[in-house]
């Protein structure tokens, strides 16, 4: 019983220590420019203040349109990434082409590099052909390298699937599109959706590749525009209206780990066939 209660109060330190930027965030992103200061950092503002400085967000900056951008580079770039590493999972583990784990581990070296060292060829590349600063661009990067991961998980997922599944479909007479899409995506649907939220998650928060391969509005995810925003000499928006820019790009993928919780919790549970 009394380590029972002490490891209640341990995570409960945690949980505190964890939500404490979310507080500081929240109660200051509720305050006017005159009333933040560094010696009322822990007082909360109020819902006026807040309402006012998402209008001031919306009106004042580009973060709006970052998150339309934004949405479709999450959105469109770890579907590609699901279903190309789906596919390339399958054809490994449950068509086992020739030298199928030699092409799986070409693949997987996506993950071997760092990101920092394939900047400049990208760069010069996306430069001499038209790619750079472009929508189709980022989504391309993006696809590229979220499909490693997503290969390696849905491999994992199949390996765990029984051989005998894809034999029965064939004895029925089933085509090899047909027990793909039919049969191993339904069964997966779990972790289809778990790779597609870290790899959404990912894509949302990506800074790096953003900065060096787009420059314009219309084309730049909201993390370099939210980060932009903290030169606030010369007319800038104030500190309480970049807090709250933090707190309304944060938004979206609170919502999304809420809303999927359960696919999440469950296709943390691979191979479970």
């Amino acid at each position: 019983m009394a380590s029972k209660s002490i490891r209640y109060a341990i995570l409960g330190i945690m949980g505190l220590l964890w939500l404490l930027p979310i507080y500081l965030l929240l109660a200051n992103a509720g305050k006017s420019a005159a009333d933040y200061s560094g010696d009322a950092l822990w007082t909360p503002g109020s819902i006026t203040g807040l309402v006012k400085n998402v209008v001031a967000v919306f009106q004042t900056t580009d973060v709006p349109s970052g998150l339309g951008v934004t949405f479709i580079y999450a959105i469109v770039a770890p579907i590609i990434a699901v279903a190309l590493g789906s596919g390339v999972a399958f054809a490994v583990i449950v068509l086992k082409v020739k030298h199928g784990f030699f092409w799986f581990f070409v693949i997987f070296c996506g993950t071997v590099f760092p990101l920092q060292m394939m900047l400049i060829p990208w760069f010069s590349v996306y430069a001499k052909v038209g790619l750079f600063d472009t929508v189709p661009g980022m989504i391309i990067i993006y696809s590229v390298v979220a499909l490693p991961f997503s290969a390696f998980v849905m491999r994992n997922f199949f390996a765990g699937i029984a051989p005998s599944v894809f034999e029965a479909a064939v004895v029925d007479g089933a085509g090899t599109w047909r027990i793909f899409s039919r049969i191993f995506l339904p069964m997966s649907t779990s972790a289809l959706v778990v790779v597609f939220i870290l790899q959404a998650t990912w894509v949302w928060n990506d800074f790096l590749i953003s900065l060096i391969l787009t420059q314009s509005p219309s084309t730049r995810p909201v993390m370099p525009l939210l980060n932009a925003l903290q030169s606030v000499e010369g007319g800038g928006p104030g500190y309480t209206v970049i807090l709250t820019a933090a707190l309304v790009v944060s938004i979206p993928t609170a919502l999304l780990f809420g809303l999927t919780q359960r696919f999440f919790q469950r296709g943390l549970s691979l191979g479970q066939y």
